[in-house]
This record gives structure tokens, C-alpha cells and sequence, in this order.
């Protein structure tokens, strides 16, 4: 990723997983060009403030800062952070699983290129996330090509056989990602498909008791931003003062970085 060109694969590790293919090749070269035409009809769906999870290279982040568009990128692997940060956008090295800055007060969420995967349940990512995002926000969430729901274990690989240590992940189509959206209180209200890519556009509902049982608050979380130091606001860039930039590495890879641009070590629960 630090050259921009692959090929990288993940590496299927679970025994008797449902899918053909031992190696499914990741696309790295679309992640770090800039957003293409299919990438910008996503990014026309957002409202700020955007959190984009899994932001690997930042291609959407950088498009959502060119745009006056208060967007945060957050990934594990450090070289994914220094380059989203080198576009323009700003990012954050830390597990989506823990304590985020605007907790609660984000517009928009983004998934893409798979990343609802992220920690091997979609289920958890999705609950998570619906207590990331401020009542009446979006989840724009890119799903799998093929109808598929499998939970694995996989490592990332370069042509080498040069590889990072395993993790979780999960691979989802349309109709498991709406089936965990449903479990987890999301209101479906889209979904397209563009050049193989689908995706689903989700809202959390804006008034009714959380999964928590309590009351939606639209300023939940504001207690983040005493979290953060002046680095951290620094990073952050207009409109978004409680960015924070710590976290230590996980999941070395080929050519010693995280195991991908997307791709988290392992799920870490708040």
C-alpha cells in the first residue's frame, strides 16, 4: 500500500469456508487512485460530518475534504493514516471499536470496499456503529458482490507469501447486511448497485429509546473531546476538533505495515 500498487490478497485460514477461492485478491490500486465515478455517487449521499471506517488510503476522505466536507478517516494501519493524511484528509490510527471521537454526533458513516467485515461480525459492527452516528444519521455501507454470509479467519498476503498474522473478517452480500441492519435497528431506506459494486444506505431512526434504553440525545458524546489534546485537534482539521491520533500498531504485514489499508488485526469490543 505504501507504493500504491498490489497485488495483496486475503488469505482464506477457516476450515471449510463456503467460498471457492483460498485467495481473494484486494483491489489495491482502485483504493489509492481518487474516488471514481461510482465512489462519487456514494460521496453526493453524505451529510457532515462523515466517519469513514476502514478508510485505508483515503481516497474518500480526501474527496469529502476537497468538497468542504468535515470527514475523519479511521484505520489501523499506520501507513494507511500517514497517507490519507498526505491527500489532505484527516485520519485517526485507532480500532473502530474504540472510543471515537463525536461520539454520537456523526452524519454520515461509510463502509466501503468490504469494510462491514471489519471484525468478523457484522452484526457488532453494525450495533457500533448505530451508536457512532447522531439520530436521524446514515450508514453507507459497500457489501459483497456475491450473496454471501461467512465468517473467517483470514491473513493478508503479498505475491510473495509475505504475510501479517490472522485476524476476523467476514464477507457480506446485500441480503446478510440487511438482515444485520434489521437485527440492529437501522431503517433500510436505499440500495443501488453500481459497475458489481452494491450498496445499502441505512438511517437510525431519530426519536424512540436506544438500544441502551435510554432517551436519543442529539450532544451524546460530547464528553470525547476532553480526550483529545492539542495534536489531536490539530489533526482533526475545520469542524472536527476532537480528532485524536494515538493508538499502538497491530497486525504487521508484508513489508513490516498493518495487514492492510482496510483491514483491522482483530476485533476489539468498547
Amino acid at each position: 500500500m505504501r507504493t500504491g500498487r498490489g497485488p495483496l490478497y486475503l488469505r482464506h485460514l477457516t476450515p471449510g469456508a463456503a467460498t471457492a477461492m483460498e485467495l481473494l485478491p484486494l483491489d489495491v490500486e482502485r483504493w489509492c487512485t481518487a474516488a471514481d465515478a461510482v465512489d462519487t455517487d456514494v460521496l453526493r449521499r453524505c451529510g457532515g460530518p462523515v466517519l469513514d471506517v476502514g478508510c485505508g488510503p483515503g481516497r474518500m476522505v480526501a474527496a469529502l475534504a476537497a468538497r468542504g466536507i468535515p470527514a475523519l478517516g479511521v484505520d489501523i494501519s499506520p501507513a494507511a493514516v500517514a497517507r490519507t493524511r498526505r491527500l489532505g484528509g484527516s485520519a485517526l490510527r485507532r480500532s473502530v471499536f474504540d472510543r471515537l471521537p463525536r461520539e454520537r454526533r456523526w452524519g454520515t458513516v461509510l463502509l466501503m470496499d468490504g469494510n462491514v467485515g471489519i471484525g468478523g461480525d457484522p452484526v457488532t459492527l453494525l450495533a457500533r456503529l448505530r451508536d457512532v452516528v447522531r439520530p436521524g444519521g446514515r450508514l453507507l455501507a459497500e457489501a459483497a458482490g456475491d450473496d454471501v454470509d461467512e465468517r473467517l479467519t483470514v491473513r493478508v498476503e503479498d505475491a510473495h507469501g509475505r504475510h501479517g498474522r490472522p485476524f476476523p473478517w467476514a464477507r457480506v452480500g446485500v441480503t446478510a447486511l440487511l438482515h444485520a441492519a434489521s437485527v440492529t435497528g437501522w431503517i433500510v431506506t436505499g440500495r443501488w448497485t453500481a459497475e458489481a459494486r452494491p450498496f445499502v444506505e441505512l438511517h437510525r431512526p431519530n426519536a424512540g429509546p436506544d438500544r441502551h434504553g435510554g432517551p436519543h440525545e442529539e450532544h451524546a458524546g460530547c464528553e470525547d473531546e476532553s480526550a483529545t489534546g492539542p495534536e489531536e485537534a490539530r489533526a482533526a482539521g475545520p469542524g472536527d476538533e476532537s480528532a485524536a491520533r494515538p493508538e499502538d500498531g497491530s497486525a504487521a504485514g508484508p513489508e513490516g505495515e498493518s495487514a492492510a489499508t482496510s483491514l483491522p488485526a482483530g476485533r476489539r469490543r468498547p
